[in-house]
Formats: structure tokens, C-alpha cells, sequence
């Protein structure tokens, strides 16, 4: 993963990333495989569920009735009101009403078979899990849609949370009208006792002054005309007191959104209603948040912080608006004191041309009239608001009803078996980065040169034999002549030498690769010697087929000739000198001086001399081998140990005096990485192109021999 970091390229990101997936491809599949049959068997659990739909249309209609102003035709638009309506639907008033008519609580414990058996409170919030509502864009209409054990249940059941719903909208509308009807007869009566009481004084009156007719005459003079103008206005003015008078009565007796709906009725105040919908959107939404979140989650404690600034300032604002109203009722009734007493002047001067035993029956008759027209005009508002209250009532329309589904709703194989390879795709692609970013072994030649500052002399395939098995034309042959080319580079172009071949750590592959680059060389025409350093584990004896009963470790101890100890091999101009068998004692076997000496030996009979040491790591036998020879193959495999650990022996070498002339990155999987598809592709083309044309030129020499 680090070697993903390092990129700027955007094709080159993606290579890497894809290089990841093929490398990590089986654990990917795994994955994926078990969340796929983990879904598939939580699916084959699961239980069948039904869902029906009902969907209606639900009127906003207005609930407070105005009892001295006439109805207005339409209502404001509220945006608020269906939000209000969805969570209506959802809560326990409506719910617990289809609880407790379907007698869902019994029917669920004997469904589930609980115990203790289950409470209302318990039944109700089973059916709020199986309930959603859901407002159709842009329109009045809401989808209700239930979710059962059974078609006909949650048909049933849908149908049956619309009507009571229903119910209820009829329920608390007829409420309100019926509270305002109740307070108008109220009204009535207060004002029926004032008439019966204006009408005994003005009979009292008539009685009194012994009067049995009344004419006002022909001839009428302005300040009669003007008393006529005055009381009749004093009438208006005293209805419309009176009216005032009762609303801030009315509004006085309410509270809560009755009386907000009340003064919005009455008043039609635009930031009243604003701040009424901007309460209705912050309760919704602490809803919503408690839902999900707790009560100190600081969402929900700024919405209810600002829940209470909210009301705070909508009682503020019903308190300024009864307060005006109060205001309005007030200076009406001023109005009417003041009508009165201009009326009362103007009777005055008027009583100087009348006669003063007509003046009291004239003011007490005056009196009657007035209270009677008052009372005309409650009894024809009675009468309307008591029409209105018996006309049938629609507060919504089901224009779908609910019917059985013809299928079940859950479980949807498709759909969960679409899901399970989904997610187990994501956790396995998730999986195998993590494990890359986990792995810090060596995976590319750039880390290589990134991580160790050493060039890559040769890039092996994975799974390799000995060549001398695999034959002369076989085509990992290349990888290792490209081996000996770059190596005679990297020893700045000098032609043979002593080569120790070591690894940071066991089963790299360096034993195998040591023998391959010499059989190569040697079949180049090198005279070559493999010398098997390796006393502790050899391995290439038992390559070459031979016997390593003597060897280094008798030369090293003076026991046997050089010349004796080295066996010539079935492969021309390659020799082999094992390693003998490791005595008990074998402290001091291998010094620098002995060392030195063999190598210089070696180097005067052959062209190439090949070590094979032990791993570095741990053992002293490579760092003495490393001081002595020419130059030192750090042998690395491909996703296998640490980088780190490559690292400390490349130290290891140098701490010691020795050259790494490169690192052989050995074991590459060609098939799972397509980093490295390149090697063995050109290696594969140009061996058989020219394996074909060294054919060719035998045959036309005729010779028939294997060359190389």
C-alpha cells in the first residue's frame, strides 16, 4: 500500500489498485462467497411479510368557528399542516384507537407467544414499527402502508388506521364548533334577559306617565333628525363592542392552538402564524432526532433550545395580540361612551322642545330596540353556525383502499442475495487492502530500489526448478541469462569473479537461483564451480545428484586436496564442490584467512565462482564468505518476509566490508500479479524466437546441437 502512496499518476493509482485486487483476489471471493451465504441463509429465516397501501386525500378545513364575523370562504395555506397529519397518524392517539378495535394486543400474544402477555402501550409500538406514512410529492395526498403477517391483516389494518383518522379529524372539529356553539347560548341568554329587562322598564315607564300612544308628528326638526342618527349609530357601535367584547371573552377561555387558531381567525397576524409553523417544524424535528438520538445529543438540545425561544416568542406574540385586542375592545367601548354621551347632550337640547313626560318613554323604547336587534342578530348566527354543525363533514377521501397483496413483501430474494454480494464484495475488496496495507514485504522492484537503494539485478518466476530437470530450452532460462548480464554490469563490467549468493532469511530461493545462474553460465561457456557454503542445511548435492560425503569442510580443515574435493558435473564446464559433512567442532572452520585463500584458489581455475551461503541473518558463516568475494546477490522472495528484514541484511553485508551488487527478486506469481506479466511474457517470446532461429541456422550448418 505504501508503494500506492508514492505514485502522482492517475493511470498509475489505478494499475496499483488493481494490482491489489488480483493479488488479493481469492480473499476478495472468500468473502464475498460467505456474506453471500450468510444472506442467503438469514433470508431463507426470515419470515414472510405482507404490505398493502391505502392512500387518501386529506383537507385542511377550519375548526374555529367565528361567532360575530362571517365565515370566510377560504383558509390561508398552511405548510406545514401535513407534516402535522403524518405524525398524527404515527402517534398513540390514532393507533392506540386501531389497538384497541382490532384487539391487537391479544392477537400478538398469541401470535408471538409472550409472556407475560402483552400490554396496549407494548401493542402499540409493535404497530408503529409496522406502519409508514408518507406524503406524495407536491400534493395533499398520504400513503399509509402497513406491514403484516398477512395480506388480509395488513390490508385490514390500513384501512382501519384511515378511519379512525378520520374519526378523529370529525371528532375534534365537531368539539370546537360545539364549545363556540355552547359560549354563543351563553351569549343568547345574557343577551335575552337584557331585552325582557329593557322591555318591563319601558312598559314601567308607560305606566308611570299614563301613556297609551306615542306620535312623533308630521314636522320632525334636525335635532330629532340628528337623535335618530346618533342612536343609530350607538347601535352599531354598541354591536360592534359587544362583538369585541365576546371575542377577547372567547379567546380569554382558551388556550394551547385553540387559541392560536383562534386569534389567527380573528386576527390573521402573519408572524403569528410563522412563528405557529416555525413550532410545529422544531417539534417534528425533535421528534424525528429522538427517534435516532439522545436527549443530550447536541442536536436535540439545540433544537429544543430553540423549541423554547420559539414559544417564548409565540407567547409573547398571543400575549401583544390579546393585549391589542383588549386595546380594540376598549376604545370601542370608549367609542360607545362617547356616542352616548353626545347623544345624551343632544337629547338634552332636544328636551327643551319636547315635552319632559315623553323624553323617559322615548329612551326606554330606544333601549328596546337596540337590545332587540342584538339579540336578532345572535339568534340568525345561532341559527347558521347550528345548520353548519349538521351538515356532513369529508376531512379526507380513501381513493385507494387497501386490498390483500397478491405476493409477499419480505423476504426479497433478489433483492438480498443483489445486497449480499454487494456488501461482501465491499468488506472483501476492504479486506484485502487492509491486508496490503498490513504486509510490508517486498512486492514490487520499486520498493526494492524505494526501501533497500539497490538495483534489481533479475526478476525470478514463480515456481522454478533446477534447469539441469527442466531442460536446456526451457524458457525461465532467460530470466536467469538476463541475470548474468546484469550482474556482470553491476561488477562494473568485469567478466567473472566470486559471488556469494545469500538471503535475509530461510527459503527465499537463493539455492535454486545459484544453481540456475551457474548451469546458465556454464552453458555460455564460463567455466563455472558451485561451491555448496552452506555446511549447516546444503542443498547442492542433492541438485546435481551427488554425494557430499567430502568437501569445503575437509578442504577448510586441511583433511583433503582443493583438487580433490572438487567433482566435475554431467554439464560441460561446470564443477561442483560440496560441502562436506559439519563436524561437532566446527568453531573457527571458517576465518577470513582460509576464506580468503579458497577464494583466490578458486578465482585462478574458473571464471565464475559461485557461493552458496546460509542466511545472513544469525549466521556468521555469510558475513566472512561477504568480506572475501567480489560481490554479494541479495536473494529477496517475492511476499514473503518483512522489508525490514531485507534491509538489515543488505547492512549486515556492508557492515562487514562486502559489495550487494543487487537484490534477485525470486518466486514473482506471474498469473496473480500482472506487475511483473511483462517478464515473463518477453522472456517466454524471445526464448522461443530464439530457440526457433538457432534451429534454423543448424540445420542449415547440419548440426543438430543445442547451443547457447
Amino acid at each position: 500500500m505504501d508503494s500506492l502512496n508514492e505514485h502522482t499518476d492517475a493511470s498509475t493509482h489505478f494499475l496499483d489498485y488493481w494490482r491489489v485486487v488480483r493479488s488479493r483476489k481469492e480473499i476478495i471471493l472468500a468473502v464475498t462467497l460467505m456474506v453471500f451465504l450468510l444472506g442467503l441463509f438469514v433470508t431463507q429465516l426470515m419470515p414472510e411479510r405482507f404490505q398493502a397501501k391505502c392512500r387518501m386525500k386529506v383537507f385542511e378545513e377550519n375548526q374555529s368557528m367565528q361567532v360575530f364575523s362571517p365565515r370566510s370562504i377560504g383558509s390561508s395555506y398552511n405548510p406545514y399542516f401535513l407534516l402535522t397529519e403524518l405524525e398524527l397518524l404515527k402517534s398513540d392517539l390514532i393507533l392506540g384507537d386501531v389497538v384497541d378495535k382490532k384487539n391487537l394486543a391479544q392477537h400478538w400474544t398469541q401470535e408471538f407467544e409472550a409472556e407475560p402477555p402483552l400490554t396496549r402501550e407494548q401493542a402499540i409500538e409493535i404497530l408503529k414499527s409496522r406502519v409508514g406514512v408518507q406524503q406524495q410529492r407536491n400534493t395533499s395526498n398520504i400513503d399509509i402502508t402497513v406491514v403484516a403477517d398477512s395480506g388480509e391483516m395488513a390490508a385490514d389494518l390500513a384501512n382501519m388506521v384511515a378511519r379512525s383518522y378520520e374519526q378523529y379529524r370529525i371528532r375534534s372539529s365537531l368539539e370546537d364548533v360545539q364549545l363556540a356553539l355552547s359560549k354563543l347560548e351563553q351569549l343568547l341568554e345574557e343577551q335575552n334577559a337584557k331585552v325582557i329587562a329593557a322591555e318591563d322598564e319601558l312598559e314601567r315607564i308607560r305606566e308611570e306617565l299614563g301613556v297609551t300612544t306615542f306620535n312623533v308628528g308630521v314636522s320632525i326638526s334636525a335635532e330629532t333628525e340628528r337623535v335618530r342618527q346618533l342612536q343609530a349609530d350607538l347601535m352599531t357601535y354598541r354591536v360592534d363592542m359587544l362583538t369585541r367584547k365576546a371575542r377577547l371573552e372567547q379567546l380569554q377561555s382558551l388556550e394551547g392552538d385553540g387559541l392560536v387558531n383562534a386569534l389567527l381567525m380573528s386576527v390573521r397576524d402573519q408572524s403569528l402564524e410563522l412563528l405557529r409553523g416555525q413550532k410545529v417544524d422544531a417539534e417534528i424535528q425533535l421528534k424525528m432526532l429522538l427517534e435516532t438520538l439522545g436527549e443530550n445529543h447536541p442536536d436535540v438540545r439545540r433544537i429544543r433550545a430553540g423549541l423554547v425561544e420559539t414559544e417564548n416568542k409565540l407567547n409573547s406574540a398571543i400575549n401583544g395580540l390579546k393585549a391589542g385586542l383588549r386595546t380594540d375592545y376598549e376604545v370601542s367601548r370608549s367609542k360607545v361612551e362617547a356616542l352616548e354621551s353626545e347623544l345624551a347632550k343632544v337629547e338634552q337640547t332636544e328636551r327643551q322642545a319636547q315635552s319632559s313626560k315623553l323624553l323617559p318613554f322615548q329612551r326606554a323604547e330606544r333601549e328596546v330596540r337596540i337590545q332587540r336587534s342584538v339579540l336578532a342578530t345572535l339568534q340568525a348566527r345561532k341559527a347558521q353556525e347550528g345548520v353548519d354543525i349538521a351538515l356532513p363533514r369529508q376531512p379526507i377521501q380513501i381513493f385507494e383502499a387497501a386490498r390483500p397483496p397478491a405476493k409477499s413483501f419480505t423476504p426479497n430474494y433478489l433483492l438480498n442475495i443483489v445486497l449480499s454480494l454487494f456488501v461482501g464484495g465491499v468488506f472483501g475488496v476492504a479486506l484485502a487492502f487492509f491486508i496490503e496495507y498490513l504486509d510490508t514485504s517486498v512486492k514490487t522492484v520499486d520498493d526494492v530500489e524505494r526501501y533497500l537503494s539497490t538495483p534489481v539485478v533479475g526478476v525470478i518466476p514463480q515456481k522454478i526448478k533446477p534447469l539441469n530437470q527442466e531442460g536446456s530450452e526451457s524458457p525461465h532460462a532467460e530470466s536467469y541469462r538476463v541475470l548474468r548480464t546484469n550482474l556482470q554490469f553491476a561488477n562494473d563490467g568485469r567478466k567473472g569473479g566470486a559471488f556469494a549468493v545469500c538471503s535475509g532469511g530461510v527459503g527465499e530461493g537463493k539455492s535454486t537461483t545459484l544453481f540456475n545462474l551457474g548451469y546458465v553460465c556454464a552453458m555460455m561457456g564460463d567455466r563455472v564451480i558451485i561451491v555448496d557454503s552452506d555446511m549447516r542445511r546444503p542443498v547442492q548435492h542433492t541438485i546435481l545428484g551427488m554425494s557430499n560425503r567430502e568437501g569445503l569442510v575437509n578442504v577448510l580443515l586441511r583433511d583433503l586436496p582443493i583438487e580433490d574435493a572438487i567433482k566435475p558435473t554431467e554439464h560441460e564446464n561446470l564443477h561442483f564442490l560440496p560441502s562436506g559433512r559439519l563436524p561437532r567442532n566446527s568453531v573457527g572452520m571458517l576465518d577470513n584467512q582460509r576464506v580468503g585463500e579458497l577464494v583466490k584458489s578458486l578465482k585462478a581455475r574458473y571464471d565464475v565462482v559461485l557461493f552458496d551461503s546460509p542466511p545472513i541473518m544469525g549466521v556468521s558463516d555469510s558475513s566472512i564468505l561477504a568480506s572475501e568475494v567480489d560481490g554479494v546477490l541479495l536473494v529477496i522472495q517475492y511476499r514473503k518476509y518483512p522489508r525490514q528484514m531485507s534491509s538489515r541484511a543488505k547492512r549486515l553485508v556492508e557492515n562487514v566490508g562486502g559489495k550487494v551488487l543487487g537484490v534477485v527478486l525470486n518466486n514473482i506469481n506471474i498469473l496473480r500479479d500482472d506487475y511483473y506479466y511483462y517478464y515473463s511474457s518477453y522472456y517466454s517470446h524471445y526464448s522461443d524466437t530464439k530457440t526457433a532461429e538457432t534451429i534454423g541456422a543448424d540445420e542449415e550448418n547440419g548440426d543438430s546441437r543445442e547451443r547457447f
